[in-house]
């Protein structure tokens, strides 16, 4: 069994005295596991960086077998992002919510272009407004979607400020009554209306962390969510009160 994809390397562990097991994430696999042979090597260990491009070939005697990765480096991502603390947060977060996220040998093409393209843009002006985008495509990838269309109690598109924790649907100021202090803040910027300043993107991870944390993490066994993510978050929150 052989095939041949270019993709973004998730994770690295030890295996065995020289050899590494890495995940990968590519476009027509998905997310694919296997062994690299000297992986541990001073040669090879720059190259087996969370967040790198790599073109890789992976053989197995029968399709599921671990089997064994070639690789060759495309783009480092991870020695470009030292010099930004927000940068290498962000680049550990991505990479380990598709880790912890995506079943393995499932493709998600869509998912795959979109984290390439926020991995590509590290760093870059509202970065952490993309930021919040991925985590809600991953959502929506992983079946927990949002529906922030329209009020869930009256169906109006107007003055739409809260999410609801429980079905993840819009509510509008006017419908939500007694019961806004039990829902979560909608940003504007995720209803396309205006710039997303620092309380939005706060707001924002809030709600797309407790999907994830109440939803998605259930439905995975429930595993936490990595401390990249937190670590990540803690950040964004240092540096807009800074």
């Amino acid at each position: 069994m052989e095939w041949r994809d270019e993709g973004v390397l998730l994770a690295v562990r030890p295996h065995g005295e020289t050899a590494a097991i890495i995940e990968m994430f590519t476009p027509k696999q998905g997310r694919h596991v296997g062994v690299v042979r000297g992986g541990t090597s001073r040669r090879m260990t720059p190259v087996l960086q969370p967040g790198a491009q790599l073109d890789v070939t992976w053989r197995a005697r029968l399709q599921d077998h671990l089997g064994a990765f070639t690789v060759e480096p495309v783009k480092t991502r991870a020695a470009e992002a030292l010099s930004d603390r927000l940068a290498l947060a962000g680049l550990a977060s991505v990479c380990a919510l598709l880790s912890f996220t995506l079943p393995e040998r499932e493709p998600h093409p869509a998912l795959y272009a979109r984290s390439v393209a926020l991995l590509d843009g590290l760093g870059a002006e509202n970065w952490a407004r993309a930021y919040l985008g991925w985590e809600m495509g991953l959502l929506e990838e992983a079946g927990f979607a949002l529906d922030l269309t329209s009020c869930a109690v009256t169906g109006s598109y107007d003055d739409l400020v809260y999410v609801s924790p429980r079905t993840g649907r819009a509510v509008s100021r006017a419908a939500a009554g007694a019961w806004a202090d039990r829902l979560l803040p909608l940003p504007e910027c995720l209803l396309g209306q205006g710039p997303a300043d620092a309380r939005q993107i706060d707001d924002g991870l809030r709600l797309t962390g407790h999907f994830l944390a109440h939803h998605l993490a259930p439905s995975l066994g429930e595993k936490p969510l990595p401390a990249a993510r937190q670590r990540l978050i803690d950040l964004i929150v240092r540096q807009s009160a800074s």
